[in-house]
């Protein structure tokens, strides 16, 4: 998992597949962010704003409880402890640092929970930064606490009320926009997706979770553990743990997809969002609709780095149900007392399915995010199927 230089490719997927209007923005992009990432200046204020702003090295928290029951030793990287309450903020302090940098006064964003939006908005206020977040229509209603937050935190919220008005349909909007706004804006892009350098920028911006999580590991049991997973929907958090692992071939890593999306287990090699990646097409080459419960995964394709981890066979990935993420955010809640949001809990929900699998093993998992902002919205899917 190293630099994938000037093509920005990771074997056969990555690259850079945008209108020529932005390619000098990306090129500019890639060489700002090779010039901060050594020198020591910008890490030193990246770092003290990780540790004074957003509060890490987050938790490494064996659930005890919960590993009895399952008949492995569970650990949880608490991303969910970090300040804006998911692994979010660790990309967007980078990213707005780097805009101040370069003399952009103004950030754009997508969002789909809202989570990458409220860090985005939080950082921009944090650094005097104007903001605009775009977020699918549909899931603004899922996620309206989140809306209000963003709001309350200074930035305009825009609806995007195209195709599926979810996060697939929010990242055209806010691409239409820097198209159009590129000599002030900067991008700031959520996962490890789109076009070169965004998906090893933003993997590089995670991977103080994995550097944090193996050196943990080791001081807590003395040993590496035998499993990390996460979930994957663009796959940020995921690459941000394996990122600390992937050099260390007897440590396996499972990545988890919603059963509705599935870009690696269902998709087929295509171009979204400016990269060469798994996507789910129809026969016509159409992208088609992801369907999640939850609406940071309800994406319809995956980070290119994710298609070269499966293709090479060093990581796996898995699909579990709305059902089995529904029955893991309750288990998690009533054995720990900690509510997780919906994305990491489809990760749990592979380890709940696959115990006898993991019996007796070490599996560090990344819960990549709290539970406030679905507590509503289960609520409600769980008063429908009583009243049904």
């Amino acid at each position: 998992m190293g630099d994938p230089g000037s093509t920005g490719r990771f074997g056969d997927f990555g690259g850079r597949y945008i209108p020529e209007t932005l390619i000098p923005a990306c090129a500019e992009l890639d060489a700002a962010f090779r010039s901060a990432w050594v020198d020591p200046l910008f890490r030193a204020e990246l770092d003290g704003l990780l540790a004074n702003y957003a509060g890490r090295p987050s938790l490494l928290y064996e659930a005890k409880r919960l590993s009895a029951e399952i008949g492995c030793t569970l650990l949880l990287k608490r991303e969910d402890l970090n300040h804006t309450g998911s692994h979010k903020i660790n990309n967007v302090l980078g990213q707005a640092l780097l805009a101040k940098r370069m003399g952009k006064p103004r950030v754009i964003a997508e969002t789909g929970a809202g989570q990458h939006g409220v860090a985005s908005a939080t950082a921009a206020a944090l650094m005097g930064l104007e903001c605009v977040v775009y977020m699918g229509e549909v899931d603004m209603g899922r996620q309206e606490l989140n809306v209000f937050r963003m709001r309350l935190l200074g930035a305009e919220v825009r609806p995007a009320l195209s195709g599926s008005r979810t996060l697939k349909d929010a990242i055209n909007e806010a691409m239409r926009d820097w198209v159009a706004s590129v000599e002030t804006s900067h991008y700031l892009l959520g996962s490890v997706m789109g076009p070169h350098p965004y998906p090893w920028m933003v993997r590089e911006l995670h991977r103080v979770i994995g550097d944090e999580a193996r050196e943990q590991c080791r001081a807590l049991l003395g040993c590496d553990p035998d499993i990390v997973t996460a979930c994957v929907g663009g796959g940020s958090n995921a690459l941000g743990l394996f990122a600390g692992f992937a050099e260390l071939p007897a440590v396996e890593m499972v990545g988890v997809e919603p059963d509705g999306g599935a870009a690696v287990g269902r998709g087929v090699p295509g171009i979204v969002h400016g990269s060469k990646s798994y996507l789910l097409q129809d026969e016509y080459g159409q992208v088609m609709e992801a369907q999640s419960i939850s609406a940071g995964l309800d994406y319809p394709g995956i980070g290119p780095e994710h298609a070269h981890l499966d293709a090479t066979g060093r990581a796996r990935y898995e699909k579990v149900t709305d059902a089995e993420v529904l029955n893991a955010f309750a288990v998690l809640s009533r054995t720990e007392g900690i509510i997780p949001a919906l994305e990491p809990a489809h990760a749990l929900a592979w380890v709940l399915r696959a115990k006898d699998e993991l019996a007796g093993k070490v599996v560090l998992l990344n819960l990549s995010g709290r539970g406030d902002k679905d507590v509503a919205q289960v609520a409600e899917i769980l008063d429908r199927e009583s009243d049904g």
